[in-house]
């Protein structure tokens, strides 16, 4: 009979056991065949995206499940989804707008910083809750093979519910101030998949990190915090001169915030240069991020 055996990141190997022994009989030696020494997997798995797609109904199932279970039981439901840009928006307004009298390139702060803070609370998400998305999965890692990078894939997409809505909440502010959204309004579909890729490409850094070191889920929030102030979320990049403004796109959410701007309203100031910085910087991440979840899930059976 054979036996095949896999623990982790060990490579498979096998061995032979014997038949078993008559009862009755002569005794016979039996010899066994040496096995392979298990040895850890020293080189990067391939990315294999493909295999996502034969898996596609699972991550349909999984970013399902993710929203049902994200408001589930909750009085609020989806209301939720505004609530939390809107709340933001509000005090950003007053602190900044009023008091610190911050410049919003002509148009209404309010509607200024709702216009960052609709992609930026996608991003933020996505960050968040993609990051511990493999530990809270064990269960299913642990008994079934399937793709793992369906895991913090199927977490950012399921941010995408909350995203249309708090975007319609969007359209109405700005039905309400009568700023009507302009012929660039159709590159707000490029630039949300920018801010898909950049939330994907940091979420499956820190998820393949949290698995070894659990300290990630409590470095993570913290992280976001610090990321929202050094993205012109609250304040427009064109404070910055050149070349600096186009260094500062290294962060792919600052192409993506001024990019919605210029999209919804118009605004003089291009940011051609900094959406494509930011898409070069949000496309490396996802490229290293994507090789290195894949590179540290085959531990994740046995550390989760």
């Amino acid at each position: 009979m054979d036996w095949k055996v896999s623990t982790g990141p060990a490579r498979i190997v096998s061995c032979r056991t014997p038949a078993p022994l008559p009862v009755d009989g002569p005794r016979t030696i039996v010899r066994l065949r040496p096995a392979t020494i298990i040895t850890p997997a020293t080189r990067w798995a391939a990315l294999d995206v493909l295999e996502l797609w034969v898996y596609r109904e699972l991550l349909f199932f999984l970013v399902w499940r993710d929203v049902k279970v994200r408001y589930k039981q909750t009085a609020f439901g989806i209301g939720w989804a505004i609530f939390q840009p809107f709340t933001t928006m509000v005090v950003f307004s007053l602190f900044f707008g009023r008091l610190g009298k911050m410049p919003s390139d002509g148009v209404p702060y309010p509607l200024f910083s709702l216009a960052a803070l609709v992609p930026w609370t996608f991003f933020a998400f996505g960050l968040t809750q993609a990051s511990n998305s493999v530990v809270a999965s064990q269960h299913l890692i642990s008994k079934v093979y399937f793709p793992r990078l369906a895991i913090p894939t199927a977490t950012v997409l399921a941010g995408v519910v909350d995203f249309a809505i708090a975007l319609l909440m969007l359209l109405a502010m700005m039905l309400w101030f009568g700023v009507g959204p302009t012929t660039r309004v159709v590159w707000l579909a490029p630039l949300t998949l920018l801010a898909f890729v950049s939330a994907l490409g940091v979420a499956l850094w820190f998820s393949a990190l949290n698995v070894k070191y659990r300290d990630v889920r409590y470095v993570v929030p913290t992280l976001a915090q610090l990321w929202l102030f050094v993205t012109p979320v609250a304040y427009p990049s064109s404070l910055l001169a050149e070349p600096w403004r186009t260094l500062y796109a290294v962060n792919p959410m600052a192409g993506v915030v001024e990019g919605f701007r210029w999209a919804l309203f118009g605004s003089d100031t291009r940011p051609g240069s900094m959406i494509v910085v930011s898409s070069i910087a949000a496309i490396l991440t996802l490229a290293t991020g994507a090789f290195y979840f894949r590179r540290m899930e085959q531990t994740f059976a046995d550390v989760v």
